[in-house]
């Protein structure tokens, strides 16, 4: 079993008071194997149902959402199924195939009797699958996204020490120099990630064989099993539909991202996409691929502000692969090669860029980034911490960040803003700038949500006397 730090967010879920659970992420990153291990491990009963498979067991959705009539509808299409108030997990997997098990968790979560947790590759896409005829439960579940394997849970399934990733860990949260064996030897396993990406089943089979051939078989095949299931969707008597024209639009955006990303500027252009249709239409694709969760979108600002969402140019974006591995399978056949010899400057620097983004959204950080209308400066990504806008800038090789410099060297122009350098290099600083090595990216952290508003204790309030 691949160790997946969404396993400790689960946990922590089951421990506190808490709703059904929704786990959204794109297909074949692990989410029903861990859920399912997690089932086995911390209940006394799991009851399974895979709702794409099993339409039979549909019909237990569709009345008056009592709990007790569920669960005898349930019991009667899983026969082995053993409901054990407080102590069962209900899975239910590939919840956007039918629309009334996604209404129901609201009663799930109003009886208590039962832990629940949904899966869905899907749940995202809007627009083209049939409507949630009695609503979607708001307010009475949570939600977690589970992603592709961070290059932090790849070191801890390649069996790297804990005392050295705790080591890094500490030395990159204080600016400290990482020591030489130890940097060299991250620089090569971060090469690896590069080509391998996070998709658990390249994952394993490099971790027990090392064959990259095999890697990029697997990886190839994955994208294909995405492509196949491109449109479809099941209407809400559990028959199969595809919707043509969208699964035509989906792929071909997916096939232009390789030349969007080779140019020198990596803004998406609609041109480039070989389908049928205008601007518009094209985007209905473009946006699917956002919503299944196989792509993530940067956006242009006006300026260098915060908050960055209010200065965000709409239809100026750059779009990156959520997972750089499936990214490297669908360039030629030398790169690989050309990464693991230390040459990721390749393709205009899009590699290392796409894997700055993708460690960005791994971390749920809405991606922004600068490109003045002359062209220059172009900063490469720019994110929110702690109430204001800082600066990245991600470099294959040891460059010069000129651009990023240029800005801090004029505040009055740009403002006064924190920057970072992510490049091939260990722990150092610049002026008005710290600099980490490109594996840094892998020991990012979830930005924690900060209390806006103190606590008041209402109950201490009484009415003055006049």
């Amino acid at each position: 079993m691949l160790k997946r730090d969404i396993w400790d967010q689960l946990i922590v879920w089951k421990e506190k008071k808490h709703h059904p659970l929704v786990i959204k992420g794109l297909r074949q990153t692990g989410k029903t194997y861990i859920v399912k291990k997690f089932g086995e491990e911390n209940y006394q009963s799991t009851v399974y149902l895979d709702l794409r498979a099993n339409i039979q067991v549909y019909s237990a959705f569709s009345g008056n959402f009592d709990v007790d009539m569920m669960v005898m509808a349930i019991s009667a299409v899983v026969r082995d199924a053993q409901f054990i108030p407080y102590h069962t997990l209900i899975i239910l997997d590939e919840i956007q195939d039918c629309p009334n098990a996604r209404s129901s968790l609201k009663y799930w979560d109003l009886d208590g009797r039962y832990d629940v947790i949904a899966t869905g590759s899907f749940l995202g896409v809007k627009g083209f699958r049939e409507p949630y005829p009695r609503g979607i439960p708001v307010g009475y579940e949570d939600q977690m996204t589970m992603y592709p394997l961070s290059f932090h849970e790849f070191l801890r399934n390649a069996g790297l020490n804990g005392s050295v990733l705790t080591y890094v860990s500490t030395s990159l949260e204080n600016n400290q120099t990482i020591e030489k064996t130890i940097h060299e030897s991250l620089r090569s396993l971060y090469y690896q990630y590069l080509i391998v990406g996070g998709m658990p089943e390249a994952d394993k089979a490099f971790f027990e064989t090392h064959d990259l051939n095999e890697v990029r078989r697997i990886q190839k095949r994955i994208l294909t099993s995405i492509r196949d299931d491109f449109g479809r969707y099941k209407d809400l008597e559990g028959n199969d539909k595809v919707n043509e024209v969208l699964k035509l639009r989906a792929e071909a955006c997916l096939n232009s991202l390789p030349a969007q990303l080779s140019k020198e500027y990596k803004k998406f252009q609609y041109s480039l996409v070989e389908a049928k249709g205008h601007s518009p239409e094209k985007a209905d694709g473009l946006q699917y691929l956002e919503d299944v969760g196989l792509v993530v979108r940067s956006y242009n600002t006006k300026e260098v502000s915060y908050p960055l969402e209010g200065v965000k140019i709409p239809n100026e974006f750059k779009v990156f692969y959520v997972d750089t591995g499936l990214l490297i399978s669908q360039l030629g056949d030398d790169v690989p090669m050309q990464i693991l010899s230390g040459n990721i400057s390749a393709y205009k620097g899009a590699i290392a860029e796409n894997m700055a983004a993708s460690a960005f959204a791994v971390c749920d950080l809405p991606l922004y980034y600068y490109h003045a209308p002359s062209g220059s400066p172009e900063l490469d990504f720019l994110f929110e911490r702690s109430g204001e806008a800082v600066i990245a800038e991600c470099k294959s090789t040891n460059n010069r960040a000129t651009s990023m410099k240029y800005v801090i060297a004029h505040p009055e122009k740009y403002g006064v803003h924190k920057a970072v350098k992510f490049a091939d290099t260990n722990v150092g600083g610049g002026e008005g700038f710290d600099t980490y090595p490109l594996y840094a990216l892998g020991f990012l952290k979830t930005a924690e949500v900060k209390q806006i508003l103190p606590t008041v204790d209402y109950g201490q309030l009484t009415v003055p006397r006049f």
